[in-house]
């Protein structure tokens, strides 16, 4: 499983402040010829700027044709590039290019885990669910227990959740969860692996999410996704109050004010 994020550019900057400390530490006496400086020694060369990392310093700029330019201009022989290339398609909505490129990083990488689930995404993007599932099935099987494999079984949860498979859908979000408690959180995260958060019926999915987040035990999280369900328009209050997952909450006073509330539909 390639693990190679969004570089970071570090640069270095030479102050005055800088040289007055080096001078700081010669002493003149009175009477006394100062003491001559050591030898300069020349400053190391500064790190080239390479193809990918300036294709990541695009990437984080939405810049994404240009982020395509640079990553072209690496090893045609690096699956990462390929990798990289076919998310900035799959930004400007390209998808049988992104598509192409997720494929070659596959044909050099056969175990490229975070590839084969973003050819997923494609299908997905392209409402071919069942194929999406099993792209991400065989993400998962060649990692199957890394922290960046939550994502994946997000990924799963959410396919299966567009064919209406609650419990299967259920299953792989409660496995992504385990794996990473904030999965659901994740804002913006491109850097090598898509994740999907597109559903139809946003309503029930933060439901869904909800009831997770209340059999953890995490009751902030919870309140938060059943008020979304809420103005999404979940209407059935009544299961909401049946559910088992909830019965920790029902005495508290947030979840009576949602309760009675009757929220705007967004």
């Amino acid at each position: 499983m390639i693990s190679r994020p969004l570089s970071v550019v570090v640069v270095a900057v030479v102050t005055c402040g800088c040289l007055l400390a080096q001078a700081g530490n010669f002493t003149v006496d009175a009477g006394k010829t100062p003491a001559s400086s050591p030898p300069q020694t020349a400053a190391p060369d500064q790190p080239s700027i390479t193809p990918e990392l300036r294709g990541d310093i695009f990437m984080a700029k939405k810049q994404y044709r240009e982020a395509i330019e640079a990553f072209r201009q690496g090893s045609p022989s690096d699956p990462v590039l390929y990798n990289k290339t076919g998310i900035a398609y799959h930004q400007l909505l390209q998808l049988d290019n992104a598509l192409k490129s997720y494929q070659q990083a596959v044909r050099l990488k056969k175990d490229y885990a975070e590839a084969i689930n973003n050819i997923g995404t494609v299908y997905y993007a392209r409402k071919s669910f069942r194929r999406s599932i099993s792209y991400y099935k065989r993400a998962i099987k060649i990692a199957p227990e890394q922290p960046r494999t939550a994502s994946i079984y997000s990924n799963l949860g959410t396919a299966y959740f567009a064919r209406k498979q609650y419990k299967d859908a259920t299953d792989a979000f409660q496995t992504a969860l385990s794996l990473d408690p904030e999965v659901f959180e994740h804002r913006g995260n491109f850097g090598i692996l898509l994740e999907e958060r597109n559903v139809e019926e946003r309503a029930k999915y933060h439901y869904y999410v909800a009831k997770m987040y209340a059999k953890n035990g995490r009751t902030e999280l919870a309140l938060q996704y059943l008020r979304k369900a809420l103005e999404e328009g979940f209407k059935d209050k009544k299961q909401i109050e049946k559910d088992p997952e909830f019965a920790s909450m029902r005495d508290l006073k947030e979840f009576k004010d949602l309760m009675a509330l009757e929220p705007r539909v967004l």
